[in-house]
């Protein structure tokens, strides 16, 4: 599949493109308010795994626009407060493609961080109401450490809970997220169930702050 970051430049963004250049034989591009920084970025990542043996693999850099525009699914990789601005940019050209939301809303006081809910009842929702009504969008890596998932020498041992309702875009994106070596995809059931997903985030920087040897936590059941 080809695979559009769009804000790929950012923590969550790098993590799933390096991890899907690494492990799969998807296309990755890159997408950025700026093409110039989306290019740049693609370098980078482009350079990273070609030290790691991968010659052969080429990720593009483009404006979000050119980048939804080749995409059979396209993941709003950026910052709750950025997302319905950015979705709403791209609305044109998403045609076909699986929008994937995985931000998350937080804010942070002296006691920590806290899960800030939107309005329309979760961060995926607010990017489903952007969407066109013909768009599946799907919620999925809300809950992942960024830096560690972004370390290709570190191991995986998560699962990533995935929401929507559309089934077959659901079932695409749980496919994408097992293709990521140490990822499993859960089945959390309709978009309406995102906000007790997002607000796990919160939940896992405060005890990761707490407690010692706790970093880059992430989620497993058994």
């Amino acid at each position: 599949m080809d695979i559009a970051l769009l804000g790929g430049t950012g923590d969550i963004g790098q993590g799933l493109a390096l991890r899907w250049a690494y492990d799969t034989n998807h296309t990755i591009i890159i997408g950025s308010r700026k093409a110039e920084k989306a290019e740049t970025k693609a370098e980078e990542y482009e350079t990273e795994l070609t030290s790691r043996g991968l010659d052969d693999v080429t990720i593009d850099g483009l404006g979000n626009e050119a980048a939804a525009a080749r995409a059979d699914v396209v993941v709003a990789a950026v910052p709750a407060y950025h997302l319905t601005d950015t979705v709403e940019s791209v609305a044109d050209e998403l045609d076909d493609a699986t929008l994937v939301a995985p931000a998350v809303g937080m804010q942070r006081d002296e006691d920590g961080f806290h899960y800030n809910r939107p309005g329309a009842g979760s961060v995926t929702q607010l990017a489903a109401n952007a969407a066109p009504d013909d768009t599946p969008v799907v919620g999925a890596f809300h809950n992942l450490a960024a830096g560690r998932l972004a370390n290709l020498d570190a191991d995986l041992d998560w699962d990533t809970i995935v929401v929507g309702d559309d089934t077959d875009a659901k079932d695409t994106v749980c496919e994408l997220a097992e293709g990521i070596e140490g990822l499993r995809a859960l089945d959390g059931g309709p978009l309406a169930n995102a906000a007790e997903i997002e607000g796990l985030t919160p939940l896992l920087i405060n005890v990761a702050r707490h407690n010692d040897g706790m970093h880059d936590l992430g989620v497993k059941f058994h």
